[in-house]
C-alpha cells in the first residue's frame, strides 16, 4: 500500500489506515479476539496508521491497540490517540495539568513512554483558538510525552484555525461522498501549511457502503439509533449530518455510479475510501472494521488506481444536487 509522509509528524502513513472506536465495543459487541484479528489483518495488507481515542471503550481501545504494537515493535506502526472528552466539554477543563493526566493514562494503555501522535479529541472552538493550548502541548513535545500533536475537529472553520498553528502537526476532518465542504479551503490550506489530514467518517458511517435501506433497525447503543438528533454529540458524526432517509437515496444513487464508472468488482465502500484517499492533501483515510473481511476489503481500496473523471464527476453532481443546501452551512 502507498505510504505518504505525513506532513509535520515526518513519518509515513498508510493511505489507508484503520479507526477503532468500533474496537472499543461502544456501540455493539466486539472481542478482544475479534478485534486484534482486526488489527492483525490491517497490519497484513499494509496498514501502518491507527487511530484510537482514550474514550474508546473507556481506554480498551486503546488497550487493544497497545498490546497489538506491542507483538510488532519493528513493523513502523504509527498510533494516534486523543484527548479531551473524558470530561465537561467546557474549555476551562482543556488545562496543562489536565493534558498530563489524560495523557498519563494513555501511555499507560498504549504501553508507551511517548505517544506518537495526539490530537485534541472535537474541543470547543475556544479551545483551539487559544494560545494556551498550544502552549502546553509544546510542553508536553519538549518533555518527551508526546511526539506530535493535531486537533481533531467538526467544522472547517476549526480546521483552518489549527492549521495556522506552527506545531499542529495533523488535522482530523470528517470528508467523504457526503462531505465535501473540507475540499474548498481545509485541504489547500492543509497541504501550503504542511499539515497532515487525516479524514475520518469515509463511509458516512456506513451509509456509503451501500448496505442500508429504509428498514434497516441499529441497535439501542449504536450511535446511528441514539445520536440521530444530536443529544449525545455533534450530530454530523453520525451519517454525516444527513438525515437518514436522504442519505439512503443518496447512497443507492452513489452505488449505482460506482458500477457504472468503476465496474462490478470495486464495491461502493471501496470506492468511498478510495475517493477519500484520492483527494489532494489527504494523508490518511480510516475506516472502521469489525471483522476481518472488512478490514481486508478496506485496507484494498487503497490500491484502486486513479478513479476516472466521470466518477470523479459523478460525486460532485451527487453532493450539489441532494445534499450540499443541507451541509454545507452547517460545518
Amino acid at each position: 500500500m502507498e505510504q505518504r509522509t505525513f506532513g509535520r509528524l515526518g513519518r509515513a502513513a498508510s493511505v489507508v489506515g484503520l479507526g477503532t472506536w468500533q474496537l472499543g465495543a461502544d456501540w455493539g459487541d466486539v472481542s478482544e479476539t475479534d478485534a486484534r484479528a482486526v488489527l492483525e489483518e490491517s497490519a497484513a495488507a499494509g496498514v501502518t496508521f491507527y487511530d484510537t481515542a482514550d474514550v474508546y471503550g473507556d481506554g480498551r481501545s486503546e488497550k487493544v491497540v497497545g498490546r497489538f504494537l506491542a507483538a510488532h515493535p519493528d513493523a513502523g506502526l504509527t498510533v494516534a490517540t486523543k484527548m479531551g472528552r473524558r470530561m465537561e466539554q467546557v474549555p476551562g477543563n482543556y488545562t496543562a495539568e489536565n493534558f498530563r493526566a489524560w495523557l498519563d493514562r494513555s501511555r499507560a494503555n498504549l504501553g508507551v513512554d511517548r505517544i506518537d501522535l495526539v490530537q485534541l479529541h472535537c474541543p470547543p472552538s475556544e479551545v483551539i483558538d487559544d494560545d494556551a493550548t498550544y502552549d502546553a502541548l509544546d510542553a508536553l513535545v519538549a518533555d518527551g510525552v508526546i511526539a506530535a500533536y493535531g486537533v481533531s475537529v467538526e467544522t472547517c472553520a476549526q480546521a483552518l484555525s489549527a492549521i495556522a498553528r506552527p506545531g499542529v502537526a495533523s488535522v482530523q476532518i470528517i470528508l467523504n461522498a457526503f462531505r465535501l465542504k473540507p475540499l474548498d479551503e481545509v485541504l489547500p490550506a492543509a497541504a501550503a501549511a504542511g499539515v497532515g489530514v487525516i479524514a475520518r467518517v469515509p463511509l458516512a458511517s456506513g451509509l456509503l457502503s451501500g448496505r442500508y435501506d429504509a428498514t434497516t433497525v441499529f441497535a439501542a447503543d449504536d450511535h446511528r439509533t441514539y445520536n440521530r438528533d444530536g443529544s449525545a454529540f455533534d450530530v454530523g458524526e453520525t451519517f454525516s449530518g444527513v438525515e437518514y432517509e436522504v442519505g439512503v437515496a443518496a447512497a443507492a444513487a452513489f452505488a449505482t455510479l460506482v458500477r457504472a464508472t468503476l465496474g462490478p468488482e470495486v464495491t461502493a465502500a471501496q470506492a468511498a475510501i478510495a475517493w477519500c484517499g484520492q483527494q489532494p492533501g489527504v494523508s490518511t483515510v480510516i475506516p472502521g472494521a469489525r471483522n476481518v473481511a472488512q478490514a481486508h476489503a478496506n485496507a484494498t481500496a487503497g490500491d484502486l488506481g486513479p478513479l476516472p473523471t466521470e466518477f470523479l464527476d459523478g460525486v460532485r453532481d451527487l453532493y450539489d444536487t441532494r445534499l450540499r443546501d443541507a451541509i454545507h452551512p452547517r460545518w
